[in-house]
Protein backbone atom coordinates (compact mmCIF):
# COMPACT_ATOMS: atom_id res chain seq x y z
CA UNK A 1 0.00 0.00 0.00
CA UNK A 2 2.57 2.15 0.71
CA UNK A 3 4.50 1.64 -2.86
CA UNK A 4 1.17 2.96 -4.25
CA UNK A 5 0.45 6.08 -2.40
CA UNK A 6 3.99 6.99 -2.63
CA UNK A 7 3.25 6.94 -6.33
CA UNK A 8 0.01 8.88 -6.12
CA UNK A 9 1.42 11.67 -4.25
CA UNK A 10 4.43 12.04 -6.91
CA UNK A 11 1.69 12.45 -9.86
CA UNK A 12 -1.14 13.86 -7.99
CA UNK A 13 0.91 16.64 -5.91
CA UNK A 14 4.80 16.31 -8.07
CA UNK A 15 6.42 15.15 -4.23
CA UNK A 16 8.73 12.61 -4.33
CA UNK A 17 8.55 10.76 -1.27
CA UNK A 18 11.55 8.36 -0.36
CA UNK A 19 9.61 6.54 2.84
CA UNK A 20 5.92 6.73 4.32
CA UNK A 21 5.71 5.67 7.65
CA UNK A 22 2.17 5.02 8.85
CA UNK A 23 0.85 6.73 12.03
CA UNK A 24 -1.12 5.36 14.38
CA UNK A 25 -3.79 6.69 16.51
CA UNK A 26 -6.94 8.65 15.79
CA UNK A 27 -10.84 7.53 16.10
CA UNK A 28 -11.12 8.20 11.90
CA UNK A 29 -11.91 4.31 11.12
CA UNK A 30 -12.70 6.02 7.59
CA UNK A 31 -9.05 7.79 7.35
CA UNK A 32 -5.13 6.48 7.23
CA UNK A 33 -2.59 8.85 7.95
CA UNK A 34 1.34 8.63 6.97
CA UNK A 35 4.25 10.44 7.67
CA UNK A 36 6.75 10.76 4.27
CA UNK A 37 9.68 12.06 3.86
CA UNK A 38 11.61 13.54 0.57
CA UNK A 39 15.28 13.00 -0.19
CA UNK A 40 15.88 16.77 0.97
CA UNK A 41 14.40 15.80 4.50
CA UNK A 42 11.55 17.78 4.07
CA UNK A 43 8.39 15.66 5.95
CA UNK A 44 4.34 15.89 4.91
CA UNK A 45 1.29 14.27 6.42
CA UNK A 46 -0.46 12.43 3.70
CA UNK A 47 -3.73 10.85 4.58
CA UNK A 48 -6.29 9.39 2.57
CA UNK A 49 -10.02 9.96 3.72
CA UNK A 50 -13.84 8.46 3.26
CA UNK A 51 -15.15 10.47 5.56
CA UNK A 52 -15.75 14.10 6.20
CA UNK A 53 -16.41 16.24 3.30
CA UNK A 54 -14.30 17.58 1.02
CA UNK A 55 -15.08 21.03 2.53
CA UNK A 56 -12.47 19.87 5.12
CA UNK A 57 -9.06 20.35 3.00
CA UNK A 58 -11.04 23.07 0.60
CA UNK A 59 -11.17 25.30 3.90
CA UNK A 60 -7.75 24.51 5.41
CA UNK A 61 -6.36 25.79 2.27
CA UNK A 62 -8.52 28.94 2.16
CA UNK A 63 -7.56 29.85 5.55
CA UNK A 64 -3.92 29.09 5.10
CA UNK A 65 -4.01 31.31 2.06
CA UNK A 66 -5.34 33.84 4.01
CA UNK A 67 -2.51 33.58 6.17
CA UNK A 68 -4.84 32.42 9.40
CA UNK A 69 -1.93 31.38 12.02
CA UNK A 70 -2.37 27.41 13.22
CA UNK A 71 -3.81 26.09 9.94
CA UNK A 72 -1.47 24.01 8.26
CA UNK A 73 -2.43 24.39 4.94
CA UNK A 74 -2.59 21.10 2.27
CA UNK A 75 -0.29 21.40 -1.01
CA UNK A 76 -2.98 22.17 -4.21
CA UNK A 77 -2.83 19.36 -6.24
CA UNK A 78 -1.84 19.20 -10.32
CA UNK A 79 -5.16 18.96 -11.11
CA UNK A 80 -6.28 22.04 -9.53
CA UNK A 81 -7.98 21.79 -5.98
CA UNK A 82 -6.47 21.14 -2.51
CA UNK A 83 -6.83 17.09 -2.72
CA UNK A 84 -6.90 14.29 -5.25
CA UNK A 85 -9.38 11.02 -5.38
CA UNK A 86 -8.23 8.09 -5.17
CA UNK A 87 -10.01 4.51 -4.96
CA UNK A 88 -13.11 7.01 -3.89
CA UNK A 89 -11.15 8.99 -1.59
CA UNK A 90 -9.37 11.89 -0.87
CA UNK A 91 -5.77 12.11 -0.84
CA UNK A 92 -4.30 15.24 0.14
CA UNK A 93 -0.72 15.99 1.33
CA UNK A 94 -0.08 18.64 4.13
CA UNK A 95 3.47 19.93 5.59
CA UNK A 96 3.84 17.91 8.62
CA UNK A 97 3.88 19.80 11.77
CA UNK A 98 6.48 18.74 14.21
CA UNK A 99 4.71 20.28 16.97
CA UNK A 100 3.68 18.74 20.73
CA UNK A 101 0.19 17.28 21.34
CA UNK A 102 -1.72 19.68 23.13
CA UNK A 103 -2.72 16.55 25.29
CA UNK A 104 0.98 15.86 26.09
CA UNK A 105 1.52 19.45 27.20
CA UNK A 106 2.01 21.71 29.21
CA UNK A 107 -0.33 23.57 27.51
CA UNK A 108 -0.19 27.03 29.35
CA UNK A 109 -2.06 30.50 29.14
CA UNK A 110 -0.24 31.48 26.30
CA UNK A 111 -1.29 28.72 24.54
CA UNK A 112 -4.80 28.90 25.30
CA UNK A 113 -4.95 32.85 24.28
CA UNK A 114 -3.19 31.61 20.66
CA UNK A 115 -5.68 29.13 20.62
CA UNK A 116 -8.51 31.93 21.72
CA UNK A 117 -7.00 34.28 18.60
CA UNK A 118 -6.86 31.51 16.29
CA UNK A 119 -10.87 30.49 16.47
CA UNK A 120 -11.53 33.92 16.63
CA UNK A 121 -9.75 34.37 13.26
CA UNK A 122 -11.40 31.07 11.69
CA UNK A 123 -14.84 32.22 12.77
CA UNK A 124 -14.08 35.60 11.05
CA UNK A 125 -13.16 34.36 7.84
CA UNK A 126 -15.29 34.86 4.61
CA UNK A 127 -17.52 31.59 4.08
CA UNK A 128 -16.62 29.88 0.84
CA UNK A 129 -19.88 28.76 -0.91
CA UNK A 130 -20.75 24.76 -0.49
CA UNK A 131 -19.76 24.32 2.83
CA UNK A 132 -21.76 21.51 4.70
CA UNK A 133 -24.10 22.23 7.80
CA UNK A 134 -23.94 20.86 10.90
CA UNK A 135 -24.60 17.79 12.00
CA UNK A 136 -28.30 17.05 13.05
CA UNK A 137 -29.22 14.72 15.99
CA UNK A 138 -31.17 12.36 14.25
CA UNK A 139 -28.98 9.85 13.07
CA UNK A 140 -27.43 9.30 15.70
CA UNK A 141 -30.15 9.41 17.61
CA UNK A 142 -31.38 6.54 15.67
CA UNK A 143 -28.81 4.97 15.79
CA UNK A 144 -28.63 4.81 19.79
CA UNK A 145 -32.10 3.65 19.43
CA UNK A 146 -31.12 1.07 17.51
CA UNK A 147 -28.14 -0.02 19.13
CA UNK A 148 -30.37 -0.23 22.57
CA UNK A 149 -32.97 -2.78 21.12
CA UNK A 150 -29.87 -4.80 19.65
CA UNK A 151 -27.80 -4.55 23.14
CA UNK A 152 -31.10 -4.71 25.32
CA UNK A 153 -34.10 -6.93 23.75
CA UNK A 154 -37.13 -6.58 25.34
CA UNK A 155 -37.36 -10.04 26.27
CA UNK A 156 -34.10 -10.29 28.21
CA UNK A 157 -32.60 -11.86 25.93
CA UNK A 158 -28.43 -11.62 25.77
CA UNK A 159 -27.24 -10.33 22.51
CA UNK A 160 -26.30 -12.36 20.08
CA UNK A 161 -22.53 -12.73 20.09
CA UNK A 162 -23.30 -13.78 24.25
CA UNK A 163 -19.87 -14.88 24.75
CA UNK A 164 -17.79 -12.12 23.12
CA UNK A 165 -16.68 -10.52 27.00
CA UNK A 166 -16.57 -6.84 24.92
CA UNK A 167 -20.20 -7.22 23.59
CA UNK A 168 -20.67 -7.96 27.07
CA UNK A 169 -18.85 -5.01 29.08
CA UNK A 170 -20.39 -3.19 26.04
CA UNK A 171 -24.19 -4.24 27.14
CA UNK A 172 -23.13 -3.99 30.75
CA UNK A 173 -22.50 -0.27 30.46
CA UNK A 174 -25.73 0.24 28.22
CA UNK A 175 -27.78 -0.96 30.34
CA UNK A 176 -26.31 1.16 33.12
CA UNK A 177 -26.88 4.09 31.47
CA UNK A 178 -30.30 3.78 29.36
CA UNK A 179 -32.02 5.79 30.93
CA UNK A 180 -29.82 8.86 31.13
CA UNK A 181 -29.23 7.80 26.88
CA UNK A 182 -33.51 7.90 26.73
CA UNK A 183 -32.90 11.23 28.18
CA UNK A 184 -30.25 12.54 25.99
CA UNK A 185 -32.16 11.68 22.48
CA UNK A 186 -34.98 13.17 24.13
CA UNK A 187 -33.17 16.86 25.24
CA UNK A 188 -31.68 16.62 21.78
CA UNK A 189 -35.68 16.72 19.90
CA UNK A 190 -36.80 19.06 22.12
CA UNK A 191 -33.77 21.80 21.73
CA UNK A 192 -33.68 20.88 17.75
CA UNK A 193 -36.24 23.39 17.01
CA UNK A 194 -34.59 26.75 19.33
CA UNK A 195 -31.66 25.58 17.96
CA UNK A 196 -31.57 25.56 14.97
CA UNK A 197 -34.36 27.56 13.65
CA UNK A 198 -33.06 30.74 15.45
CA UNK A 199 -30.92 33.25 13.39
CA UNK A 200 -27.62 32.61 14.00
CA UNK A 201 -24.25 33.44 12.09
CA UNK A 202 -23.16 30.93 9.85
CA UNK A 203 -19.41 30.66 10.39
CA UNK A 204 -16.34 28.71 9.49
CA UNK A 205 -16.36 25.73 12.33
CA UNK A 206 -13.60 23.15 12.61
CA UNK A 207 -16.72 21.02 14.22
CA UNK A 208 -13.95 18.92 16.08
CA UNK A 209 -11.34 21.51 17.94
CA UNK A 210 -10.46 18.91 21.39
CA UNK A 211 -6.98 18.85 22.47
CA UNK A 212 -6.44 16.05 20.50
CA UNK A 213 -6.19 17.80 17.17
CA UNK A 214 -4.42 20.97 18.55
CA UNK A 215 -0.60 20.91 18.29
CA UNK A 216 2.02 23.05 20.57
CA UNK A 217 4.70 24.73 18.97
CA UNK A 218 7.45 27.15 19.59
CA UNK A 219 7.03 29.95 22.01
CA UNK A 220 3.05 30.09 22.80
CA UNK A 221 2.35 29.10 18.95
CA UNK A 222 -0.44 26.79 18.26
CA UNK A 223 -1.38 24.68 15.44
CA UNK A 224 -5.10 23.37 14.72
CA UNK A 225 -5.22 20.03 12.42
CA UNK A 226 -7.15 17.71 11.42
CA UNK A 227 -9.83 19.80 9.04
CA UNK A 228 -12.04 16.74 7.84
CA UNK A 229 -15.25 17.83 9.60
CA UNK A 230 -15.52 21.66 8.91
CA UNK A 231 -19.09 22.75 8.08
CA UNK A 232 -20.73 26.00 8.50
CA UNK A 233 -22.25 26.62 11.59
CA UNK A 234 -22.69 28.89 14.76
CA UNK A 235 -20.21 29.61 16.43
CA UNK A 236 -21.44 27.36 19.59
CA UNK A 237 -20.57 24.34 17.23
CA UNK A 238 -16.73 25.14 17.70
CA UNK A 239 -17.01 27.03 21.26
CA UNK A 240 -17.93 23.77 23.47
CA UNK A 241 -14.80 22.43 22.96
CA UNK A 242 -13.92 24.79 25.73
CA UNK A 243 -16.27 25.02 27.55
CA UNK A 244 -16.05 21.90 29.48
CA UNK A 245 -14.51 20.05 26.19
CA UNK A 246 -15.56 16.42 25.55
CA UNK A 247 -12.50 14.51 26.75
CA UNK A 248 -13.05 13.09 30.27
CA UNK A 249 -9.46 13.25 30.85
CA UNK A 250 -9.09 16.06 29.54
CA UNK A 251 -11.71 18.83 30.97
CA UNK A 252 -11.04 22.57 29.93
CA UNK A 253 -10.50 24.29 33.45
CA UNK A 254 -11.76 27.83 34.41
CA UNK A 255 -8.67 29.06 34.18
CA UNK A 256 -8.20 27.87 31.03
CA UNK A 257 -11.54 29.30 29.60
CA UNK A 258 -10.20 32.84 30.75
CA UNK A 259 -7.22 32.46 28.94
CA UNK A 260 -8.85 31.14 26.30
CA UNK A 261 -11.53 33.79 26.12
CA UNK A 262 -8.57 36.58 26.32
CA UNK A 263 -7.43 35.53 23.05
CA UNK A 264 -11.05 35.00 21.15
CA UNK A 265 -12.37 37.89 22.60
CA UNK A 266 -15.88 38.70 24.03
CA UNK A 267 -18.93 35.89 23.06
CA UNK A 268 -22.44 35.80 23.93
CA UNK A 269 -23.61 32.47 23.32
CA UNK A 270 -27.02 30.74 22.53
CA UNK A 271 -27.89 28.36 25.54
CA UNK A 272 -29.65 26.38 23.79
CA UNK A 273 -28.03 26.11 20.64
CA UNK A 274 -24.65 25.06 22.78
CA UNK A 275 -27.00 22.36 24.66
CA UNK A 276 -28.22 21.21 21.20
CA UNK A 277 -24.45 20.59 19.69
CA UNK A 278 -23.17 19.42 22.93
CA UNK A 279 -25.95 16.48 22.67
CA UNK A 280 -25.35 15.85 19.03
CA UNK A 281 -21.77 14.96 20.18
CA UNK A 282 -22.40 12.77 22.53
CA UNK A 283 -24.85 10.53 20.39
CA UNK A 284 -21.72 10.51 18.67
CA UNK A 285 -19.35 9.53 20.86
CA UNK A 286 -21.35 6.96 21.90
CA UNK A 287 -22.98 5.41 18.56
CA UNK A 288 -19.92 5.33 16.15
CA UNK A 289 -17.54 3.61 19.04
CA UNK A 290 -20.21 1.21 20.09
CA UNK A 291 -20.99 0.04 16.49
CA UNK A 292 -17.06 -0.53 16.08
CA UNK A 293 -17.32 -2.63 19.80
CA UNK A 294 -19.84 -4.81 17.42
CA UNK A 295 -17.66 -5.27 14.53
CA UNK A 296 -16.40 -8.51 15.25
CA UNK A 297 -15.08 -9.29 12.22
CA UNK A 298 -13.90 -6.30 10.38
CA UNK A 299 -12.02 -4.53 13.46
CA UNK A 300 -9.50 -6.23 15.56
CA UNK A 301 -9.87 -6.70 18.87
CA UNK A 302 -7.28 -4.06 20.11
CA UNK A 303 -9.41 -1.45 18.62
CA UNK A 304 -12.66 -2.64 19.73
CA UNK A 305 -11.33 -2.63 23.63
CA UNK A 306 -10.25 0.89 22.78
CA UNK A 307 -14.16 1.65 21.66
CA UNK A 308 -15.40 0.05 24.73
CA UNK A 309 -13.55 2.29 26.63
CA UNK A 310 -14.17 5.04 24.55
CA UNK A 311 -18.38 4.49 25.20
CA UNK A 312 -17.55 4.04 28.80
CA UNK A 313 -15.70 7.23 29.61
CA UNK A 314 -18.66 9.30 27.35
CA UNK A 315 -21.15 7.30 30.17
CA UNK A 316 -18.66 7.87 32.98
CA UNK A 317 -19.79 11.15 35.92
CA UNK A 318 -16.93 13.14 34.26
CA UNK A 319 -18.17 12.21 30.62
CA UNK A 320 -20.28 14.28 28.20
CA UNK A 321 -23.12 12.74 28.38
CA UNK A 322 -23.94 13.64 31.68
CA UNK A 323 -22.59 17.43 30.18
CA UNK A 324 -25.07 17.41 27.94
CA UNK A 325 -27.80 16.86 30.47
CA UNK A 326 -26.48 19.56 32.90
CA UNK A 327 -27.77 23.02 32.40
CA UNK A 328 -25.58 24.87 29.87
CA UNK A 329 -24.06 27.07 32.61
CA UNK A 330 -22.47 30.66 31.67
CA UNK A 331 -22.82 31.63 28.33
CA UNK A 332 -21.24 34.99 27.93
CA UNK A 333 -18.44 35.88 28.11
CA UNK A 334 -15.78 39.14 28.18
CA UNK A 335 -11.66 39.28 28.95
CA UNK A 336 -10.85 40.22 32.56
CA UNK A 337 -9.46 43.60 32.81
CA UNK A 338 -6.28 44.34 31.66
CA UNK A 339 -6.43 41.22 29.25
CA UNK A 340 -5.52 41.57 25.54
CA UNK A 341 -8.67 41.68 23.64
CA UNK A 342 -7.41 41.37 19.97
CA UNK A 343 -9.99 42.01 16.92
CA UNK A 344 -10.62 39.01 14.83
CA UNK A 345 -9.32 40.72 11.89
CA UNK A 346 -5.88 40.08 13.17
Amino acid sequence: MEEKVRRWVRADFGVGLVSLEDVAGGADENARLWRGRTQEGAAYAVKLSGGGSAAGPRVAGLLAAEEVPGVPGPLPARRGGWWSVRTGRRLSVVPWIDGTPALEGPMGAGHWRAFGRLLARVHAAPVPPGMPPAQSHRPMADAVRALERWLLPASGAAPAPAGDPLVRGLADAWREGSGRLAALVARAGALRPAATDRAAPGVICHADPHLGNVLLGDGDRVWLIDWDDAVCAAPEQDLLFVLGGVLPFAQVTDEQRTWFFEGYGPADLDADRLTYYRCVRALEDVAVPAAQVLDREGLPEGERAKALEIVRSVLSPTGLLDQALASPGQVSYRPSQGAENPSRSG
